[in-house]
């Protein structure tokens, strides 16, 4: 079946998931690394862990979504 676009696990919500975890990963990272000296450094490492993190993320919300 075809979903439709007002699905709530459409493909713009994979999309804004990827996007907003990983870039709530990178201000925090870029925070952390500004307390400790070095914004740049901070918000490389949070894009770092973001991206994998914001992988999972989307994982999650999809695979629950076949269950009631």
């Amino acid at each position: 079946m075809a979903q439709s676009a007002a699905s709530p696990h459409s493909l713009a919500t994979a999309s804004g998931l990827l996007l907003g975890t990983t870039g709530a990963c990178m201000a925090l990272g870029a925070l952390v690394g500004a307390l400790l000296g070095s914004w740049g450094l901070g918000l490389l490492v949070g894009a770092i862990v973001g991206i994998p993190f914001s992988i999972f993320v989307v994982y999650r919300v999809y695979s629950g979504s076949g269950q009631s």
